[in-house]
């Protein structure tokens, strides 16, 4: 660090090269923090397992949703409200600047509570975001196959609409002013809800079975992309009556104009068959830039495209990749201008621990571990008791300063060097946030003291066992 602020005071060094040199040392060294607890007030016994096989209940254990989170939403703008929704159709609302000193641990409790009802949901949330253009507005979708929006300040919805099937998941265009919704359902159909106008306004028919995930481009505003069971990745120009416009093809690592889909006249012949994955596709996501698209499926592959010429760039991210559940997966890329260009970072919740991948050449940059108990109970205040394998089943990024396509450029929000936060079946919130220098001199000098008060009291100890040696008279024989 010294080297890097003499290089800096000398000109060497360019402010943008700087700051990106210490942001990529945070986000490489993100880690665990257990003193940041989520409490949603709910009262029960957690049930654990040892490895004896025997059972034990701790009756002041915590949880965010006592029945399992299932979908977080984090605001970009100032970083600030996080929206958490759980197996049992309930949503809450936390400020995460009731912390105010992020070096000491601290328990959020929720400034908003949206319990299950006929209002709100009556099933588990599947999927949560917030309106693009501020905060005062988030949108979640259920297995009870709606689509609602709520008033941030007031906890409160505003609108709803009844898809018809289950939905998986829902996309928002980051930068367009149509404000369509995209909406993955049961139904091979990809629902295109208008805010504007509150009524369903188009259909994109096509998929061969139902819609995992949902992303639009982050430079074009018409511009969507979706991933199906059957293993396709569609991108759709919505203002086309065809809609589709291409395909990816997992064999493709040369792009259109090597393989003939590019004409002379600039237009695009679509694939008639191509796929993604070998297995269902329930994840996407785009960089910040638009430049490159990530696609995840049950055939544990993650690839990464190439956005302006469809080609599979073979990005090897090997075998350790898990993803086998039938439900929309959040994952996302380091926003642009954090790392030099080329070494964007890649965040994929691996079911028990979270991976940070290189997005380009796939390897394990860090792996985040401590999830907690692969199997955790809990008996709540009523004598109910159930048993789940607990995994991880979304994780936000701790950003603001975002706006237009970017998803916070700025690490953190005003009481944090940046965070990430991810839900689990086990009802907790688990926070990670990266390894501060400042945090180790602390840690060091308190490790020294007790160091060296441990030292002292070995030290008394010899000196009272010599005294007594020496003042008493030892007699030979």
């Amino acid at each position: 660090m010294n080297h890097l602020l003499f290089e800096r005071s000398t000109g060497n060094i360019g402010p943008n090269v700087f700051a990106r040199l210490q942001t990529t040392q945070l986000l490489n060294s993100f880690q665990a923090t257990p003193g940041f607890r989520f409490d949603g007030g709910e009262k029960g016994t957690a049930i654990r397992h040892d490895e004896n096989g025997s059972v034990t209940g701790d009756p002041s254990s915590l949880w965010a949703h006592q029945a399992g989170v299932n979908a977080l939403a984090l605001e970009r703008f100032d970083g600030r409200i996080l929206v958490s929704g759980g197996l049992d159709a309930s949503i809450k609302l936390w400020d995460l600047e009731q912390c105010g000193n992020p070096s000491k641990a601290h328990t959020y409790t929720p400034v908003a509570k949206i319990p299950r009802s006929d209002q709100s949901h009556k099933f588990g949330i599947t999927h949560l975001s917030f309106y693009p253009f501020d905060s005062a507005a988030f949108l979640s979708t259920s297995y009870d196959h709606t689509l609602k929006v709520w008033a941030t300040e007031r906890a409160r919805p505003s609108a709803s609409f009844n898809l018809g099937y289950k939905v998986y998941t829902h996309a928002i265009s980051p930068i367009a002013s149509h404000l369509l919704v995209a909406c993955g359902t049961q139904h091979p159909t990809t629902r295109l809800v208008d805010l504007r106008s509150g009524s369903n306004v188009q259909s994109l028919a096509g998929n061969a079975g139902a819609v995992l995930a949902a992303a639009w481009s982050p430079r074009h505003e018409h511009v969507l992309a979706t991933g199906s069971v059957n293993g396709t990745v569609k991108l759709w120009d919505i203002r086309r009556a065809g809609g589709v416009i291409g395909m990816l093809d997992h064999e493709d690592s040369l792009g259109l104009y090597y393989n003939g889909l590019l004409e002379d006249d600039g237009k695009v012949r679509v694939r008639a068959a191509a796929k993604a994955h070998t297995a269902p596709v329930n994840s996407l996501a785009w960089t910040d830039d638009g430049a490159y698209i990530v696609s995840a499926g049950h055939d544990r592959r993650i690839r990464v495209w190439d956005a302006a010429t469809g080609r599979n760039t073979l990005a090897s991210f090997g075998p350790s990749i898990k993803n086998s559940h039938l439900t929309s997966v959040t994952m996302f890329t380091s926003p642009v201008g954090l790392t030099h260009p080329g070494k964007e970072l890649l965040f994929w919740p691996n079911e028990t621990e979270i991976l940070v991948l290189d997005l380009h050449d796939g390897h394990v940059v860090t792996r985040l571990r401590g999830t907690g108990s692969a199997v955790s109970g809990v008996r709540s205040a009523t004598g109910a008791q159930r048993t789940i394998k607990n995994r991880i089943s979304s994780i936000v990024w701790r950003g603001s300063g975002g706006g237009g396509s970017s998803s916070g450029v700025v690490m953190g929000g005003s009481n944090t060097a940046g965070a990430i936060f991810s839900a689990h079946l086990d009802g907790q919130i688990r926070a990670w946030t990266p390894n501060l220098e400042g945090d180790d001199c602390e840690d060091e000098d308190n490790y020294l003291d007790e160091a060296s008060a441990e030292k002292a009291k070995k030290r008394k100890a010899l000196d009272d066992v010599f005294k007594g040696l020496v003042g008493k008279k030892i007699t030979f024989t």
